[in-house]
């Protein structure tokens, strides 16, 4: 708290801010003038420029408590007597998780005013219906590792490939399918419709910072899985993070003994979600999302060789330049702390 220095009389008063009258200090001065040295209370209140009453608080508390009791006090109550009752913060928590109901149909059913139901939600924490988990109904349990690299998320994201000329999301159904059966070198499926192909799009992100590494090859095996374990992990040495853990799914390259012997030459102890539950990974999947709307689908790439071209340039904007409102709206290489050049 700034203070502000103001002249007063034949002395100078500090001051919290524009409207304070007197400060820790200045009370301290006015009390001694009235308890020690026998001042009148309306003389040392026109000293100070206070009210009578102003002056007499703060002296009656320096009989009572000496220089400690110069502070500042809460101004929150020590009673509220239309507080609601427990009972009744049970009920509308126990709607509010099991049913997902709003505060109108839970003062409905309570027979409370919406506005109090809203006043309960927002001091347990469970007014906006996004912290409470869908199919369990309690409220998310949402975590953050200390320091980069003590825990990294990885994951596929699958799309599919892009026809030479653009895809439907862009052309239309009618000229998609006409640039897939114009694309060059493609199998025919059983309908002697070409097939384009998977891109699978291998992406790590590190827990603390949200720093992303992400690679694109045609399958998911657990070779490709650990090549690019691998070089994520080099990757991140680059920039001061040494990685202790990985998390998961439980898909085939990761639950496999290639996967959990490359862990261990590695050095990091390797985790898995819980099955069917891809909130556990859930920090991966809202990349997946930022991903496919900053990248894969916000322009017409006219090829798949032209969309995999810009993944680095949008990785490298994602890192350094793009604001993540998770860690307090600043870009995720400004969590590391160890990058080569940062403090010359």
């Amino acid at each position: 708290m700034g203070l502000l220095k103001v002249p007063l009389g034949d002395q100078e008063v500090f001051v919290s801010h524009a409207n304070a009258a007197l400060t820790p200090r200045a009370r301290l001065r006015l009390a001694r003038l009235v308890v020690e040295e026998g001042w009148p209370v309306a003389m040392a209140a026109r000293r100070y420029d206070v009210a009578w009453p102003t002056a007499k608080r703060w002296a009656d508390r320096y009989r009572a408590m000496g220089e400690a009791g110069m502070g500042d006090r809460s101004s929150r109550p020590h009673h509220v007597a239309n507080r609601t009752p427990p009972f009744l913060v049970r009920k509308v928590v126990h709607l509010r998780w099991k049913k997902r109901m709003s505060p109108i149909a839970i003062g409905a059913r309570l027979g409370m005013p919406a506005s109090t139901v809203h006043a309960v939600l927002t001091r347990c924490r469970l007014n906006r219906i996004a912290h409470v988990d869908v199919r369990t109904g309690e409220r998310i349990r949402r975590y953050e590792h200390e320091y980069p690299g003590s825990l990294i998320h990885v994951d596929v994201k699958k799309l599919g490939n892009i026809p030479d000329g653009g895809g439907w999301r862009f052309v239309g159904r009618a000229q998609g399918d006409r640039h897939r059966a114009a694309t060059p070198d493609k199998p025919k499926n059983v309908w002697r419709n070409p097939k384009m192909g998977t891109a699978f799009v291998h992406t790590v992100i590190d827990d603390h910072s949200r720093v992303a590494y992400a690679e694109i090859h045609d399958d998911e095996t657990a070779a490709t899985a650990i090549g690019v374990l691998r070089r994520a992990v080099s990757w991140f040495a680059d920039r001061g993070v040494i990685v202790e853990r990985v998390l998961s799914d439980n898909g085939s390259a990761y639950k496999s003994h290639a996967w959990r012997d490359a862990c261990a030459d590695l050095g990091i102890k390797s985790k898995k979600t819980r099955p069917y539950r891809p909130q556990t990974n859930g920090k991966i999947e809202r990349f997946h999302r930022t991903m496919a709307a900053g990248w894969a689908f916000s322009q017409h790439y006219r090829s798949e060789t032209a969309r995999r071209a810009a993944l680095p340039g949008w990785l490298h904007e994602y890192n350094h330049h793009r604001p993540h409102s998770s860690i307090g709206k600043v870009p995720p290489l400004t969590r590391l702390t160890n990058l080569p050049g940062q403090y010359t």
